[in-house]
């Protein structure tokens, strides 16, 4: 019987230690868990373009007539900026609106990452309430309209009380015949410690309107 020498060996220990690392390596990648994602808040016109993109394969007209921010334990939307948005799109062809969510966190207090449809119902051309946009004249956007708003009282409310949460609202106002942001001050817009018109188009102030 032929021996074996030496130098195989220690050829052989060499490749059974590799093989060994290179199991528990490998288990070691089956037993880690993917890390989780930090939350990506983002301004107002970054998640609408998401959110409009989306609209636009459920229906080729689609227009929307309301954007507005959530709070949530991710933001409080004092940057201009939210992990969460919603945007109301109406199709008049289908006579039907369509409300959908852009989420930019896996908090259990959010729906789910990325942009998902959510309710539908018909929609009447003639209410006012749900007055159709065209999205060209969002030009300013919502991290601009808070630094508007700021200077017109709300860096004292934040002062005053620096836990408050604002949330940005988009819509046409017919009236004026603008798009407008609404920076509200508050959880809610009636619990609105302060409200701010700026105009989304060219970015001045236009009112408090509370």
């Amino acid at each position: 019987m032929k021996k074996i020498s030496k130098r195989n060996l220690q050829i052989a220990a060499i490749f059974l230690a590799a093989a060994l690392m290179a199991g528990c390596d490998s288990s070691q990648q089956a037993d880690a868990k993917p890390q989780p994602k930090p939350p990506a808040p983002a301004t107002g016109r970054v998640a609408f373009q998401n959110l409009y993109l989306a609209a636009h394969a459920w229906a080729p007209d689609v227009q929307a007539f309301e954007l507005e921010s959530e709070v949530n334990g991710d933001s409080k939307g004092q940057d201009g900026k939210s992990a969460i948005w919603r945007a109301s799109f109406a199709s008049p062809q289908k006579r039907t609106e369509k409300l959908y969510v852009w989420s930019g966190t896996d908090a259990t207090d959010a729906p789910e990452r990325g942009v998902s449809p959510a309710s539908e119902g018909s929609y009447n051309p003639g209410n006012t309430s749900t007055q159709v946009f065209n999205m060209a004249f969002l030009k300013v956007d919502s991290d601009q309209a808070l630094k508007i708003a700021q200077e017109h009282g709300g860096e004292k409310v934040l002062q005053e009380s620096p836990d408050t949460p604002v949330i940005h609202e988009l819509d046409w106002n017919r009236n004026s015949n603008k798009l407008l942001w609404h920076v509200i001050y508050g959880p809610s817009t009636g619990q609105a410690k302060l409200r701010v018109a700026v105009d989304a188009t060219t970015g001045n102030f236009v009112r408090v309107e509370q």
